[in-house]
């Protein structure tokens, strides 16, 4: 059985739902400095406004008027002094700020957080791509599509200068060595490597990274992302010897896996390792 945790919480809420590559199914709202504006990339409506009253962790904050507000788009580091570093990183930005809300929907999670993005002062740019460019946090796809490129953009930033937790090479999981990625159980991981092979069985799609299927490191898809990927012209098949990075909640079964619900999930790389971008990455793969 696969691990339980807040992620496949979220999940099972779209799981009703087709997925495409630019059609987000999670409930995101915006929040921008008072005075500021986001960017056109990622521009919701306005939903109200309030101060930071205080900083909970390196994602959450409340508002003087009750509301807690949990930045979209970011998975928080497992170590504590990681951890310790988002929070002060958040505080430094926003805490006291009055801030707008902007969104599709208000609507708090299980937690009754509201999932939110804040946008620096008059800058059009979000906290979340602050943090990512200092390596305070993880970008996770679970977001509004639209505002993928910028954060995505921004945690590569981060990556290749080393900053932040991206300091330790660790942080970024070699496909190729299944006991490091299994240090990592249960946590919202990010693996790199070279895939083998794609093989199907029954309703479940397996992207191989190895030979032994009980040791090695794997992706799974149930059949209805296997579509998401083809009507988004990624076909599954297609990444068979290419580089990709992958992200989600590390689990187990036999070898180490992560299951991909989502596009947004997978970024195709290029020879030197790079990400060729979320909104290329269809176009390299037809090229092909």
């Amino acid at each position: 059985m696969g691990l339980r945790d807040p992620y496949m919480f979220r999940i099972r809420k779209f799981r009703s739902k087709r997925l495409h590559l630019v059609r987000v199914g999670a409930t995101v709202t915006a929040i921008c400095i008072a005075g500021g504006q986001p960017a056109s990339a990622c521009n919701l409506a306005s939903q109200g406004n309030g101060r930071v009253a205080a900083i909970i962790d390196g994602r959450t904050m409340r508002l003087d008027d009750g509301r807690e507000i949990r930045l979209a788009g970011l998975e928080l580091p497992i170590a504590v002094q990681d951890r310790q570093r988002a929070h002060a990183a958040l505080a430094v930005l926003i805490e006291g700020q009055t801030v707008s809300l902007r969104g599709i929907d208000d609507t708090p999670d299980r937690y009754g957080r509201q999932i939110a993005f804040v946008f620096g002062d008059g800058t059009g740019t979000a906290i979340q791509t602050t943090l990512l460019e200092q390596g305070a946090a993880i970008m996770s796809p679970m977001i509004d599509a639209t505002c993928l490129p910028q954060l995505s953009a921004a945690e590569d930033t981060a990556r290749k200068a080393r900053r932040g937790i991206w300091a330790d090479p660790a942080a970024l999981k070699n496909a190729e060595r299944p006991g490091d990625i299994l240090t990592a159980l249960g946590q919202f991981g990010v693996v790199q490597g070279k895939v083998l092979s794609v093989r199907q069985a029954g309703a479940v799609t397996y992207v191989n990274f190895g030979r032994r299927w009980t040791q090695d490191f794997a992706i799974t898809l149930q059949k209805r992302t296997v579509t998401a990927f083809e009507e988004a012209k990624v076909p599954v098949k297609s990444f068979e010897t290419r580089n990709i990075r992958v992200r989600g909640w590390i689990g187990q079964r036999g070898g180490p896996r992560i299951e991909v619900f989502r596009v947004e999930q997978i970024d195709v790389l290029g020879e030197n390792g790079s990400s060729s971008g979320r909104n290329r990455v269809q176009g390299d793969l037809k090229a092909n």
